[in-house]
C-alpha cells in the first residue's frame, strides 16, 4: 500500500493504515450483491510513531469524538468501484488529519468601538427614541 501525505510535514506509511473491504448498498444493481467495493480505512492515530508528539497531540484532542481507542476509520461506498472508494477513503483521512493537525487560529485582538461609532449609535438611539416617543404622544391624543 502506498504511502499517504497529508502535509509537507507529515507522511503516514503504507503499513500504518489498515483496509477493509465490504459488499457496499446503494446503486449497482447485481453488481452491489457480488462485489466489495465499500472500503473501511482504519489508522491508529494514538500508537502511530509517523506522527510527532505535537501534532498527535493536537489530533487526539480535535478528533476526540470520532476516535475508537485511539484508531480512526473512515469509510467510503459512493463510487461503484473499490479502487475509487480507496482512493475517495484515503484522500477524506488525509483532509480529516490535516484540519486535525492544522495550527490554532492566531488568538483575537480586542478592539473598541471609536468614539465617531460611540457617537453615531448614542445620536441613533436618541432620533429612535424621539420615533417612538412621538408616537406614545399620538395615541394619547386620541
Amino acid at each position: 500500500m502506498n504511502d499517504l501525505r497529508v502535509s509537507d510535514r507529515l507522511l503516514i506509511p503504507g503499513g500504518e493504515l489498515r483496509e477493509r473491504f465490504s459488499r457496499s448498498s446503494g446503486p449497482g444493481g447485481q453488481g452491489v450483491n457480488t462485489t466489495d467495493s465499500r472500503v473501511e480505512l482504519s489508522f491508529d492515530v494514538a500508537g502511530s510513531p509517523a506522527i510527532p508528539a505535537d501534532l498527535r497531540a493536537r489530533a487526539l484532542a480535535r478528533l476526540a469524538g470520532r476516535l475508537v481507542d485511539g484508531v480512526l476509520t473512515i469509510a467510503a461506498s459512493e463510487h461503484r468501484a473499490q479502487l475509487a472508494n480507496r482512493e475517495a477513503a484515503r484522500e477524506r483521512l488525509a483532509e480529516l488529519l490535516r484540519a486535525a493537525i492544522a495550527p490554532p487560529p492566531p488568538p483575537r485582538r480586542p478592539t473598541k468601538p471609536s468614539r465617531a461609532a460611540k457617537q453615531r449609535r448614542l445620536d441613533d438611539k436618541r432620533r429612535r427614541s424621539a420615533i417612538k416617543k412621538s408616537r406614545r404622544d399620538d395615541r394619547g391624543q386620541q
